[in-house]
């Protein structure tokens, strides 16, 4: 009996410390904070689209940034218009119709060349002061002519032949303004017709065109048939706003460049600067005038003009090969060490002498760059 209890009591301190030794156990797991923490996240660093590495770096060539001193611009945007002053209407002095037209809007005329015939009333009743100032005039000449006589004879008195030469006088005066009338309506005398011939009056083009065929002519002062602009030289019209204009003075040139022709650039001087601003813009008119050279510049085209200061400001300047335009931006490459390259922005200037391009900002001058940006471009893109 006793060694059936001794075994009970060993069989219950065996389990005893069983079940202590499995709690410190997982006591000892629960307090070990490696076993149930998350594992490591790794971060992975971010890839920059402008980067490059590349693997024979020497084949690609450097070039370094030169300094170029450029004198300040200022870019503005203007319209093509004609010179007023060589604007010129065409007058028609004869009321009427048009019978025919020998021009249209948009043709480049010479002077004296026939634009358009208007049947008029105003002929006939010209052509008959005319007949009756000729036939007063014969009449007083006749009458003069036997005043003199009469007054030699002594029949009449001097007073008597001084109103006849004064009658004379003023019937060659009126006849006179009689075949004046006649020349201004465009009339030979000798050949009368009651159809008006309008010519230019001066070489150009026709910018604006008021009548029509059949259309009613009034004459002075009606709308104007036609208008002649010569374009040999042209107003560009600028907007430039408050806080540039002491970039704009009068007297001074423009450079003035045409979307139509890129390659071509023309000499404007400034002729006017507006002193009323823009309420709503704060703009202020500029106006230049340019010679038209071969009428490339039409009227309403847009331009692009170029002010310049005084002061020369300090920008760089690399191998046009270095630049390259890319979703219509400018891009140099820079190298960085190791094979590695980044694509920097850039803002391209004008080109310059020796195939070289201005940089108005981006890079300084002294910064390497890659001589040919095209080639390594689509080597990296390989």
């Amino acid at each position: 009996m006793k060694r059936k209890l001794r075994g009970l009591m060993l069989a219950a301190c065996v389990s005893f410390a069983a079940g202590l030794l499995l709690v410190v156990g997982c006591k000892e797991r629960k307090e070990n904070p490696q076993a149930e923490a998350p594992p490591a996240a790794v971060v992975e660093p971010e890839m920059d689209a402008n980067n490059f590495k590349v693997a024979h770096p020497a084949q690609f060539p450097l070039a370094t940034a030169v300094e170029y001193k450029a004198p300040p611009s200022l870019n503005v945007t203007g319209v093509v218009n004609p010179d007023v002053a060589r604007a010129v209407p065409v007058i028609s002095l004869a009321t009427g119709r048009v019978v025919e037209i020998k021009a249209r809007l948009g043709d480049e005329v010479k002077k004296g060349q026939l634009l358009l015939r208007v049947r008029s009333g105003d002929v006939s009743s010209a052509y008959q002061v005319y007949l009756k100032a000729e036939n007063d005039e014969r009449l007083a000449r006749l009458q003069l002519e036997r005043a003199q006589i009469l007054y030699e004879k002594g029949a009449i008195a001097k007073s008597a032949l001084e109103q006849a030469e004064d009658t004379a006088q003023d019937a060659k005066v009126d006849l006179n303004a009689a075949t004046e009338q006649l020349h201004v309506l465009g009339v030979d005398k000798d050949h009368p017709s009651g159809i008006v011939d309008i010519t230019a009056p001066i070489s150009g083009v026709i910018t604006d065109q008021q009548v029509t065929n059949a259309a009613g002519v009034q004459g002075l002062p009606g709308p104007n048939p036609f208008t002649i602009s010569d374009l040999s030289y042209v107003w560009i019209m600028c907007d430039v706003y408050e806080n540039d204009l002491d970039a704009v003075h009068i007297g001074e040139f423009a450079d003035i460049r045409l979307n139509a022709y890129p390659d071509k650039v023309l000499k404007g001087r400034i002729d006017n600067i507006f002193p009323i601003l823009d309420p709503s813009l704060r703009t202020a008119k500029v106006r230049l005038e340019v010679a038209n050279p071969g009428k490339i510049m039409r009227v309403g085209m847009f331009v692009t003009a170029t002010f310049y200061g005084k002061k020369a400001e300090t920008h760089a300047a690399v191998p046009a090969s270095a630049v390259l335009h890319l979703h219509d931006q400018d891009w140099v490459y820079v190298p960085l060490g190791g094979g590695n390259f980044r694509r920097v922005t850039v803002v391209a200037g004008k080109m310059l002498p020796n195939n070289m391009q201005e940089i108005v900002s981006g890079i300084q001058p002294g910064a390497q760059v890659v001589q040919t940006a095209l080639v390594f471009e689509n080597t990296v893109e390989q």
